[in-house]
């Protein structure tokens, strides 16, 4: 069912896995790869229907991609951002022998407000999206683009950079654009945050207009409170929602300190 799900490894180092954000693929991190193949083994993953995978007919659903990323990936610690921060947090719960620790980049366990959740958008913006892909496909990825880079100090060069990514590897899968906005709009996995047993760095971008930087400090704080697992929450004052991009060297200190005291902990237990 995964036999064309595609996982670049470049680097040299203890393991990290990446996972991208909805109608992107691997190749959105390059910024960030490039400052750290040095000192990790990166996978790069395409998530099914994206970029190098858009072949793969595995559904895109928290069990099925978990599953398959799973039994293809070694130990380790992952980063997700955005959507992909979502099947991270997934994988984290499912199986915290296997994922070491969890980075989420600008996502959050609920992207949509409600009535006990203050801090998301409108359902309506990605209900939107979803019937503009009938109506214009191309168009309605690069409003998307546009919403995503909306408030960075960078925009334009965010925008920019963005739009190269996109099709760089090809269309991704319409079935998987309509899939990926469901999940956005529906899934609510604060319930998962009380059972994360892994330590977790969540980092946000302060302009960020699609996730809220207090949504992730309070799932953050949840995490705490719960006390399985430490959580830290990190701002980067100018970023927007792709902070890799636009301030991949101010990520890098406290991606640095986290992924040093896993490998710490790691060789300690040895």
């Amino acid at each position: 069912m995964s036999a064309d799900l595609h996982i670049a490894v470049v680097g040299d180092g203890p393991p990290l896995v990446l996972l991208h954000g909805w109608a992107m693929h691997g190749g959105v991190f390059a910024t960030l790869a490039e400052r750290l193949r040095a000192r990790y083994t990166l996978h790069l993953v395409d998530l099914p229907g994206h970029g190098a995978s858009r072949g793969d007919a595995t559904p895109l659903a928290f069990d099925p991609v978990c599953d398959a990323l799973l039994a293809r990936l070694p130990i380790a610690p992952w980063l997700g951002w955005s959507l992909g921060g979502m099947f991270a947090l997934h994988a984290a719960v499912r199986a915290p022998e296997r994922v070491s620790g969890l980075v989420q980049v600008c996502s959050s366990p609920r992207f949509v407000r409600g009535e006990d959740w203050r801090f998301g958008v409108s359902a309506e913006i990605f209900r939107d999206f979803a019937r503009g892909l009938s109506d214009d496909y191309r168009a309605t990825l690069d409003r998307f683009v546009a919403l995503e880079a909306f408030g960075s100090d960078h925009a334009k060069d965010e925008i920019r950079a963005l739009r190269a990514e996109l099709f760089a590897r090809g269309e991704p899968a319409a079935r998987v654009l309509v899939d990926g906005l469901h999940l956005l709009e529906t899934v609510d996995q604060r319930p998962s945050l009380e059972a994360l047993r892994v330590p977790s760095l969540w980092i946000a971008g302060r302009r960020d207009r699609l996730v809220d930087p207090r949504a992730m400090r309070d799932a953050a704080q949840a995490i705490a409170q719960a006390g399985h697992a430490s959580a830290t929450f990190v701002q980067i004052e100018h970023a927007g929602h792709a902070p890799f991009l636009t301030h991949a060297d101010e990520m890098l200190t406290p991606l640095d300190a986290f992924l040093s005291a896993l490998d710490d902990a790691s060789r300690s237990e040895r």
